[in-house]
């Protein structure tokens, strides 16, 4: 295609400047990104710290009253898909430091293996020389490969399984991430592994007038077997994700199957359907409360991936039509 001179003008945090940049006439955003960087050579410009979007006039609202924020560009897409012409402001805004999406998964779940083995393993340096001759308890034995299974699965999937939408993300992510996965493998193992950790009991209580009794080795078949299941079917839906995104594309498409037909986010209920398992087996409150805080904050991401799937596939210019039927996490009810 021709190279044209395109004159730009660039609105940064700390001020406006203008570019002379060539490019063909189906330019795409990313090499607009490459040729700032090459105009610039700023360690602040490489592209992968680009953040370009299209102003908003103030004041602009969505169809809910809400104040419009300007959407970033995407890569793949070309200059003219959003009409950018000769002339134009673009808002550009540095996003930091960046690292791999692959290399801050690898550390924060390479992390709880280490943590919650090391508790296990040594208990005489957190609970005192006499903690090693006391002999675990089998519970005890299946939480360690429980949550080593968890944690390698997710390693295997990140570096076998996932293509991930973006590169990178910003470098605080990798202390903000493990600092929360180590924390509670620390916090979690403390306490399952401590020498005065006693597994589930046999509960009794009445019903009619007849005694009624659920041994704890019940308690903990129900709950090993609910998270194997939920592991599994984690597993699955991950599997089918990748399969929607053909290798070296960032191709977004409508989920489909079995598991997808209630919810948007299947694989974030299987994993926590899984803790419910943990600790259903376990017992501690040290593992309802990472239940709690993981069930919680997978919760919030899924709402807001429902959200973009919603706005994203509308069935106008060409996309699929998303599913109004499904809910984020629960289906029928969120």
């Amino acid at each position: 295609a021709p190279l044209t001179i395109m004159t730009l003008n660039l609105k940064i945090e700390r001020g406006q400047r203008t570019f002379d940049v060539q490019l063909g006439e189906n330019a795409t955003v990313a090499e607009l990104k490459q040729k700032i960087y090459d105009n610039t050579k700023s360690k602040k410009m490489v592209p992968e710290r680009q953040r370009l979007a299209l102003p908003v006039k103030p004041g602009t609202t969505d169809k809910d009253g809400k104040p419009v924020r300007p959407a970033a560009l995407v890569d793949e897409k070309k200059l003219s898909d959003y009409s950018i012409n000769n002339g134009d402001t673009l808002l550009l805004k540095d996003l930091g430091p960046q690292i791999g999406w692959t290399t801050v998964f690898f550390w924060e779940y390479f992390g709880p293996l280490i943590c919650y083995a090391f508790l296990f393993l040594r208990p005489s340096f957190v609970y005192g020389l006499g903690a090693s001759s006391k002999p675990y308890s089998d519970v005890v034995r299946i939480a360690l490969f429980c949550w080593w299974g968890h944690y390698a699965k997710r390693i295997l999937e990140t570096f076998f399984v996932h293509r991930f939408s973006k590169g990178t993300m910003p470098l605080f992510n990798l202390f903000k991430n493990c600092s929360y996965y180590w924390g509670f493998a620390l916090y979690v193992a403390y306490f399952v592994n401590h020498p005065l950790y006693t597994p589930p009991g046999d509960i009794t209580f009445s019903l009619g007038g007849s005694p009624i009794t659920i041994r704890g080795s019940t308690r903990i078949v129900a709950g090993l077997t609910m998270f194997l299941v939920c592991e599994l079917l984690n597993f699955i839906t991950h599997i089918q994700l990748r399969n929607l995104r053909p290798a070296g594309t960032r191709i977004r498409r409508v989920p489909r199957g079995i598991l997808f037909s209630y919810m948007s986010c299947p694989n974030y209920l299987f994993e926590i359907l899984s803790w419910v398992g943990f600790t259903l087996m376990t017992q501690t409150m040290a593992g309802f409360l990472f239940m709690v805080a993981g069930a919680g904050q997978m919760a919030i991401w899924a709402a807001g991936k429902h959200r973009n799937y919603r706005k994203e596939f509308t069935g106008l210019n060409g996309t699929e039509r998303y599913p109004r039927s499904r809910k984020a996490l629960i289906p029928f009810l969120f």
